[in-house]
């Protein structure tokens, strides 16, 4: 046998790796995914009164304005009183115009000054529950029996289930799909290894069971937040009218078609001896388990990230390529190790068939990646200062340690030896001299020392060809350096699923953008513009003064007065107005005032669904054929 000249790794470094990154894994799989909630998707842009105001008079309504689509009940947003006592008529409106989505609800009349507490709960477009609360004050503010919520929408023992459900449900995938992949494409003799057999069997039933019990925890994850309702199956249908409803519930009947393909795999074509027939089984096979698999990765790409923000069509089916390209490497990487350790030695063909697959799969990995992390980042900013973005770094990071671990699994693969064949033929010698010493010996009369001697006589040779394997140095090396990779795919998985979790550096900018306009103290008072007009024709030139109150974003008054050169009301036959926000390529809103008096128009809850520089358009016409269109811009919020 040649020596090796590739780097080793020590027995004792590498069971403390496996060790440590198991646990972290385990921790950033559950713990972080449990606390990811503080992270929201959906998130809070604005609101009619802000956070922290004070106003003169008690307003009409609150108005919320979010950064993306959300789904919201009656009792989604409440308003309480100094005293605790609901000042809201619990009917939530959905206010949402030209691309923004708001929402409001009317406040009783007749409220007493002091300071109000303002709490909404809701479920962002991708399936993420959020929820907030803030205080607003009228007259002067006070003293409240109202205490915040200090927990976050999907937090909790049960959003701590959640989170772990959703790493075993992405674990499962891994060792379910990529398993598969690894046999078909790899080593189409794995599918008679009972270890190897275990672990896409066990891959299935993970994926199975965090099915189903993410379908029993959503409910109270998204509502309540309480473990009691857990089991509470009235809420299980509105559940299924969700998306992620119907993407879990489609989920499990997908893994009903891949339980199917597991029993062909391990049964079927592992028994199959013909040549031709087994390879036109392979090839069924692998279409069959490439639609399956891509089905069900689809049930993320329809629920998750993928199904909102820009760009949502092209999104989604890369969404679908990044997940199996995942798969097929980490869970190859899972089943080459289970086969080096658990079974007869896997043929340096397989290891190197393998080493190509895991090449495409990285490629595609860092392809579809890069696209998604422009999509859901967008700047160099958001991607050093945002939680998202540094977990991408991170996860970069990680896959960049694979990739050079990988490197020198490749070095151990060019000289490891073949040896499956010869370990094939030293079993068959001994079966035969075996069979030659019980034929000389005579035939036992006694059934039951046969069976003991038989299984003494397996394990003998069971122990021996470990201790062959052991002693080669190659394959020892490859274990070793394969062994690393998965611990560090363990920890990759768990980074994967908490930014599944975490809100996007695009949402997180764009809410911080939000606040920081809000920032400043509210105008207390109407604000008013002035733009001079000429029609052309006989008593054609005026004024027209604009007047909005409170000038926030939300519910207005607005007043419009026409006047002549000397000052008199100008009673034009019609006057028209738009609003739009070229910033964020809003409006133009139409308004149409009502006539109060000669010379003076108006219109009450004119929504303005955010803070900015508006455009003001105002068209008047003073005959049946002299009209001018006039614009200013107004500062709102």
């Amino acid at each position: 046998m040649t020596t090796a000249t590739a780097p080793r790794f020590g027995r004792f470094p590498v069971r403390v790796l496996l060790a440590v990154t198991v646990l972290v894994g385990t921790l950033l799989g559950a713990l972080l995914a449990g606390a990811s909630p503080a992270a929201a998707h959906a998130a809070l842009t604005g609101s009619n009164p802000k956070d922290g105001a004070v106003v003169a008079t008690a307003p009409k309504e609150v108005t919320l304005t979010f950064s993306e689509q959300i789904a919201m009940g009656d009792d989604s947003i409440r308003v309480l009183e100094p005293s605790g006592k609901r000042a809201d008529t619990a009917k939530v409106r959905d206010l949402g115009t030209g691309g923004t989505v708001a929402y409001g609800v009317d406040l009783h009349s007749g409220l007493p000054d002091g300071t109000y507490t303002v709490a909404w709960k809701a479920v962002s477009a991708d399936s993420h529950p959020v929820s907030g609360a803030f205080t607003f004050s009228i007259g002067a503010p006070s003293s409240t029996t109202v205490a915040l919520p200090e927990e976050e929408a999907g937090g909790g023992i049960v959003g701590f289930l959640y989170g772990v459900a959703r790493y075993v449900a992405y674990a499962g995938f891994v060792l379910l799909a990529g398993g598969a992949a690894f046999v078909l494409l790899c080593w189409q003799r794995g599918a008679a290894v009972r270890p190897v057999q275990r672990l896409v069997v066990h891959g299935w039933v993970a994926m199975t069971a965090s099915t189903l019990a993410m379908l029993l925890l959503r409910g109270p994850y998204t509502a309540s937040g309480s473990l009691a309702d857990v089991l509470d199956l009235g809420a299980l249908p509105a559940v299924l009218e969700t998306k992620t409803g119907a993407a879990l519930v489609s989920r499990l009947l997908l893994l009903g078609a891949a339980a199917l393909f597991v029993a062909v795999l391990f049964g079927a074509f592992a028994k199959r001896e013909d040549g031709a027939e087994k390879k036109d089984l392979s090839f069924g096979l692998a279409i069959g388990g490439t639609v399956v698999a891509a089905g069900i990765a689809a049930t993320w790409a329809l629920s998750e990230h993928a199904s909102t923000g820009i760009q949502s069509a092209v999104a989604m089916p890369v969404d679908v390529l990044h997940l199996l390209a995942v798969a097929v490497w980490l869970g190859g990487l899972a089943t080459l190790l289970t086969a080096l350790y658990r079974s007869a030695a896997v043929e340096r063909r397989a290891v190197r068939r393998f080493s190509t697959v895991a090449f495409t799969s990285v490629v595609v990995l860092a392809a579809t990646g890069l696209y998604q992390s422009w999509r859901q980042v967008g700047s160099w900013s958001a991607l050093t200062g945002t939680t998202y973005g540094q977990l991408l770094l991170f996860k970069v990071g990680l896959v960049a340690v694979m990739v050079g671990v990988a490197w020198i699994s490749r070095r151990w693969t060019a000289q490891l030896a073949e040896v499956a064949e010869v370990e094939e033929r030293t079993e068959a010698a001994e079966a035969e001299e075996a069979a030659e010493k019980d034929k000389a010996a005579g035939a036992s009369t006694d059934p039951a020392r046969e069976a003991q001697l038989a299984r003494q006589k397996a394990a003998v040779a069971t122990a021996e060809r470990k201790r062959n394997r052991d002693a080669d140095h190659e394959r020892s090396g490859l274990r070793r350096s394969v062994l690393a990779e998965t611990g560090v795919a363990v920890v990759l998985l768990a980074v994967t699923t908490v930014l599944t979790s975490t809100e996007p550096g695009r949402t997180e900018e764009t809410a911080k953008a939000g606040n920081a306009q809000a920032a400043p103290a509210a105008p207390a008072g109407p604000t008013e513009i002035r733009m001079p007009f000429d029609t052309g024709g006989p008593s054609g030139k005026g004024t027209v003064r604009l007047s909005l109150d409170p000038a926030l974003s939300g519910a207005n008054d607005m007043h419009v007065w026409i006047e002549s050169p000397d000052g008199k009301a100008l009673d034009a036959p019609e006057v028209k107005i738009s609003f739009t926000l070229k910033a964020k390529e809003i409006g133009p809103l139409p308004i149409t005032p009502d006539r109060l008096t000669a010379g003076h128009w108006t219109a009450s809850a004119v929504q303005i669904p955010m803070p900015g520089d508006w455009q003001v358009k105002v068209t008047v016409r003073t005959s049946d054929i002299d009209q001018t269109t006039i614009d200013k811009n107004i500062k709102i919020g």
